[in-house]
């Protein structure tokens, strides 16, 4: 499970890579022969595994591991999540984050995810919530997600979900879902450098 955690976060990193470096190839920016590097980032499956087993009691824990920042050019957060078996209108609302990408790597359990479409009763999150100030920068709660696209998920997979983009689990089939969050994040509204206490 380590080796496609850490390939999924490989993946994951390259795709936001490609993307700025395809933003860069219409401005190139001037030739230097000394360009930095980058140091990689480990996230070990034990260390994924010790903060889902931490907040195993909790009904909804989402926990950021690590926000990095790649050259100083945008910001990559790591987060794993898991949810308790849920349905109907124990499910809760939806979320969108005007800022940051989620991609989700689903490591145990089964749900159905709703995306897309709009949510009533929307409200912002406070500046200072942690939704906002270490996980996903701004963001808008509401109800459930009206015409949006469900999809059953499951072990393996991987959804990518854009800002600006309504998501929901509107049922959690299982005794929990636990999946791993890549937050990209190209404006740096997410703290390059946190890791938790």
């Amino acid at each position: 499970m380590q080796r496609m955690i850490l390939g999924f976060l490989t993946c994951a990193v390259a795709l936001a890579f490609a993307n700025n470096l395809s933003a860069q190839t219409q401005n190139p920016p001037p030739a230097s022969p000394h360009l930095p590097r980058g140091a990689a980032t480990d996230v070990t499956g034990a260390e994924i595994q010790s903060l889902v087993q931490k907040t195993a009691a909790d009904r909804v824990s989402d926990q950021a591991i690590r926000v990095v920042s790649i050259n100083g050019e945008y910001n990559v957060g790591i987060g794993v999540v898991h949810r308790a078996k849920t349905s109907g209108a124990q499910a809760g609302g939806g979320i969108e984050h005007s800022q940051i990408t989620e991609i989700y790597h689903i490591i145990e359990g089964n749900a159905t995810l709703v995306t897309g479409g709009s949510m009533d009763n929307t409200s912002e999150f406070p500046a200072d919530h942690p939704v906002v100030a270490v996980l996903n920068g701004p963001s808008t709660r509401g109800g459930p997600i009206q015409n949006g696209v469900s999809r059953k998920i499951g072990p393996g997979d991987v959804v990518i979900i854009p800002p600006n983009t309504p998501h929901w689990f509107s049922e959690i089939s299982s005794d929990q879902i636990v999946y791993l969050v890549v937050r990209v994040d190209p404006h740096k509204v997410l703290p390059a450098g946190y890791v938790p206490k």
